[in-house]
């Protein structure tokens, strides 16, 4: 009888365990398209920040580069992304313009974006490659997650502003 008790202890265990690892599964593949999607995102709002600079400085080039980015589809966004940060690596940015300022932001953003996606690629593939995991086959409804190699698009630093320091208020001249 204690053999009975022993085996079902087991099995418990062992789907308890098999339930965590498939949760775990989905999650990690569920948060890797969440942090494709923003990348996606905040790539989208670069282009359109460049295109705007690109307008203003009249950078025929950049202009070209940052539609192509916008425009590219799926199979071809990695090369038109590239080029459009080669030419961004070109120009010389006013930290004074708006639009310029957007444009370094959304940069600097695209460089998180794109860190965040590549860990949470690499956990969702570390997790896929686990041999229960591919034995029964766990991440099936999950299409498996893609790196997105793109040359670190680096900006000019914005000035920090610098303190005013205080004034003493103006003592008034006695009357006399």
């Amino acid at each position: 009888m204690w053999w009975v008790v022993g085996a079902v202890v087991l099995a418990a265990i062992f789907s308890a365990y098999l339930g965590w690892t498939a949760q775990r599964v989905e999650r990690v593949h569920a948060r890797a398209q969440s942090a494709e999607r923003a990348l996606d995102a905040h790539l989208l709002r670069r282009a359109a920040a460049a295109a705007v600079v690109a307008e203003q400085s009249d950078a025929i080039e950049l202009y070209a580069a940052a539609r192509l980015a916008l425009d590219a589809e799926p199979d071809e966004r990695e090369s038109a992304e590239n080029d459009l940060t080669r030419q961004l690596h070109g120009i010389v940015l006013n930290p004074a313009d708006p639009a310029a300022r957007t444009l370094i932001g959304s940069s600097r953003r695209v460089v998180l974006a794109r860190q965040v996606h590549t860990d949470l690629v690499r956990d969702a593939l570390t997790a896929r490659r686990r041999k229960l995991v591919r034995v029964l086959r766990l991440p099936g409804r999950y299409p498996m997650p893609r790196y997105f190699d793109i040359v670190e698009p680096i900006m000019p630093a914005l000035p920090m502003p610098v303190p005013v320091p205080a004034v003493p208020p103006e003592t008034p001249l006695p009357v006399l």
